[in-house]
C-alpha cells in the first residue's frame, strides 16, 4: 500500500484554483508539474529547479521583445520613448522592477523558507485578482526591502 503524498494534493489544489479563477497559465503549470511528478520524468526536477527560472525569464524576454523584432514597434517609435515623459517614467519603473526582481532571486536563493509564502501569495493573486504569475520575483524583491535581506 502506497503512502499519501501531500505534494500531489497541493498541486491539485493549486490547479483547481487556476480552474476556478479561469487562469489557464496556473492550471497548465500545475498539471505539467503533476505529470512530471507522477512519471519517470520526476528525475528531472533538479534540472527544472536549477534552470526553470532562467528559461522562464528567457521566454518572457523573447515575448516582450517580439514586437521590436517583428517590426511592430518601429525604430522611430523605440527612440521616441526617450522624448515622452510617460515613456521615461515607464523606463524608470522598468529599471526599478528589474532591480527588485534581482533582489528577489537573491532572497529566494539565500532564504528558501520564504518561497512557500511567496508562491502562495502569487497563486492567490493570480487566482483571486486575475493577476499574472510573474509576481514571485518582484514579491521577493519587495520582501527583501522590508526584511533588509538580499
Amino acid at each position: 500500500m502506497t503512502s499519501f503524498d501531500p505534494t500531489l494534493l497541493i498541486l491539485l489544489g493549486l490547479a483547481g484554483l487556476g480552474i476556478i479563477s479561469h487562469n489557464m497559465t496556473v492550471t497548465w503549470a500545475m498539471l505539467a508539474l503533476l505529470a512530471v511528478r507522477l512519471t519517470p520524468l520526476n528525475g528531472y526536477f533538479p534540472l527544472v529547479e536549477k534552470y526553470g527560472l532562467s528559461i522562464g525569464i528567457l521566454i518572457l524576454t523573447i515575448g516582450v521583445m517580439a514586437p521590436i523584432a517583428s517590426g511592430k514597434i518601429s525604430a522611430h517609435d523605440f527612440f521616441q520613448a526617450f522624448l515622452n515623459w510617460k515613456s521615461l517614467v515607464a523606463i524608470a519603473v522598468g529599471v526599478a522592477v528589474s532591480w527588485l526582481g534581482g533582489r528577489g532571486v537573491s532572497l529566494m536563493s539565500n532564504q528558501p523558507s520564504v518561497v512557500s509564502g511567496l508562491l502562495i501569495g502569487t497563486v492567490a493573486g493570480v487566482a483571486l485578482f486575475r493577476g499574472v504569475p510573474v509576481g514571485p520575483l518582484i514579491a521577493a524583491g519587495l520582501l527583501s526591502l522590508l526584511i533588509g535581506k538580499s
